[in-house]
């Protein structure tokens, strides 16, 4: 555990984007009596009240989900991205710099919102009380902004709010058909549309809603999953600061993340990627749309982070954000995909234009990723390992960092415990890590998706990629798992292989990635398919200029 300070940056323009609808239910309240020497005791008795319930009071509560965002992107760790908002958090809260998700936007958000490991969660999701249902149960009144992506509709499970898509992703300009407003379909995308600022103006309305229930919001962005899309003004922004090149950017966000206490001093960067090309062997053309590519992609972080700030603000100016517990999370790593290049450049489309469905690809999710091996669905660090950040009134010993492995299934009794709810299912609780106490973790994290799976314990890790066989890691010496032991210890690799089957508690036959149209083989020693850059062609150079 340790204590670090790190820069600021600077709070970029508000968004333009007004609040379309409210949340709010009022309630009304009145208290007679016969006379005025009744009043003063009256009063009295009420301050009392009113202090001895505000000393209970159970706390609001705010999850924000990133989409497909790397670990290293924010300034608080290690990104040189503008990122305000979230280092503020940073600051006064505590960063979880060892949380674990699924890998994978499903996989991630069932064991979000059930407590389970998803073998379960995913199967026992219908019968399975929800977090917001728990919730509802203790007095809360809840809200879901953004992506759900899961089986059954929100409003089912708990949620009496609605604003977002049902679906895995949207147009961030135009929406699409499984856009709604609770359950009415929504079709209202203005001009000036963007995904972002629309969920940000959303929450805003939600928190604002008068009343003395406890909220929980669950702030779900899409920002920065494909499509690579964002206001033409803030990719500009970012338009050649990414000329380095992928390598550049990693070593660069390595350096920062060792000086934030982030990564210990002699810890050394994992081996370059066999299937991803050197940046030095790339032409010009495919340069500079691996520059816009990336560009894109920034400003996706940046006016997301921009609407975590707006929300900030309106928790603050309405006096509720000292009682409100905010958790800050990634569904998964960095999306090394890059599956429909070609189709977009057959229809004149790049990464940013409206209609576009670019992904950020192997060479920038490396450099997202950062400091870890691989990316989305593979269950090694890069897969799997985001940047949490804890807010509140649960959090002792400001702008520390924590590295004790936690799990997204975790997230469930530790907000549970927080309200005075019961918790079932498979986590633990964390409550007294972030105020501060002795925590220590009492049982292992194990994953899988597709051909991809994991086994971490306190010291050691075995994890496979594409299928191509266990290796083994001894994270107590290697943090980075960037030396293969299983040759020298098969022992053992017997234990932890026997340890996950007995989780996953079936024959395992995966399904593999080889063939599949969403995914491709991505390790990163030998399996992966080669990442070839696409080149920015000559007639669309213009349309997101490099700044001088």
């Amino acid at each position: 555990m340790s204590t670090t300070e790190y820069p600021e940056h600077t709070e970029g323009e508000g968004s333009s984007v007004k609040p379309r609808f409210s949340f709010i239910s009022p309630i009304h309240n009145s208290i007679s009596v016969d006379s005025a020497y009744s009043v003063v005791p009256l009063i009295v008795i009420l301050a009392l009240l009113t202090a001895l319930g505000r000393a209970a009071e159970k706390p609001n509560l705010v999850i924000i989900l990133a989409d497909d965002m790397g670990y290293s992107d924010p300034g608080c760790y290690g990104g040189e991205i503008p990122t305000p908002a979230l280092d503020r958090l940073a600051r006064d809260g505590v960063r979880l710099s060892r949380f674990h998700n699924g890998g994978m936007c499903v996989v991630s958000r069932a064991s979000l919102l059930t407590g389970k490991w998803w073998p379960r969660a995913l199967p026992e999701f219908a019968r399975t009380p929800l977090l917001p249902e728990k919730l509802k149960q203790a007095g809360y009144r809840n809200a879901l902004v953004g992506k759900w992506h899961l089986d059954g509709h929100p409003l089912d499970r708990g949620f009496d709010h609605f604003f977002g898509f049902l679906g895995g992703f949207a147009d961030h300009f135009s929406g699409g058909p499984g856009y709604q407003l609770d359950r009415a379909p929504f079709k209202s995308f203005p001009p000036d549309y963007y995904s972002s600022d629309a969920f940000t103006a959303r929450a805003i309305d939600f928190v604002r809603t008068p009343g003395e229930q406890p909220f929980f919001l669950y702030l779900s962005y899409q920002a920065p999953h494909n499509p690579l899309q964002a206001p033409r003004e803030d990719i500009l922004k970012h338009r050649g600061r990414y000329a380095k090149g992928w390598q550049a950017v990693r070593e660069a966000r390595f350096e920062r993340q060792q000086k934030l206490g982030l990564i210990p001093t002699n810890a050394v960067l994992p081996a370059y990627p066999q299937n991803l090309p050197d940046w030095n062997t790339l032409s010009p053309a495919q340069r500079d749309l691996e520059d816009l590519r990336m560009a894109v992609y920034a400003a996706m972080v940046e006016r997301m982070d921009r609407g975590i700030g707006r929300l900030l603000e309106a928790l603050e100016q309405s006096g509720k954000l000292d009682n409100t517990f905010i958790f800050f999370l990634s569904d998964n790593g960095a999306d090394s995909f890059s599956v429909v290049d070609q189709a977009m450049l057959a229809k004149d489309l790049l990464p940013g234009d409206r209609g576009s469905n670019w992904q950020p690809g192997s060479g920038w999710a490396y450099a997202s990723n950062t400091p870890w091996r691989l990316h989305k669905i593979s269950q090694h660090g890069g897969g799997i390992t985001t940047g949490g950040i804890a807010f509140g009134p649960a959090v002792r010993k400001s702008n520390r960092i924590e590295a004790a492995p936690i799990h997204v299934v975790d997230v469930l009794p530790t907000l549970l415990e927080m309200t005075g709810t019961p918790a079932t299912g498979d986590g633990e609780s964390f409550l007294p890590l972030l105020r501060g106490e002795p925590w220590t973790r009492k049982g292992n994290l194990f994953f899988q998706y597709m051909d991809n799976r994991a086994i971490r314990t306190a010291g050691w890790t075995l994890a496979e990629v594409d299928g191509s066989g266990w290796e083994l890691f001894n994270t107590a010496a290697d943090p980075l798992e960037t030396r293969n032991l299983a040759a020298e210890h098969s022992e053992k690799v017997a234990d932890l292989e026997a340890r996950w089957n007995r989780w996953w508690g079936k024959p395992y036959q995966p399904e593999s990635t080889k063939g599949s149209p969403h995914y491709q083989p991505q390790g990163d020693r030998g399996t992966g398919t080669p990442y070839v850059p696409s080149a920015m062609p000559t007639k669309l150079s213009q349309r997101y200029p490099l700044q001088p």
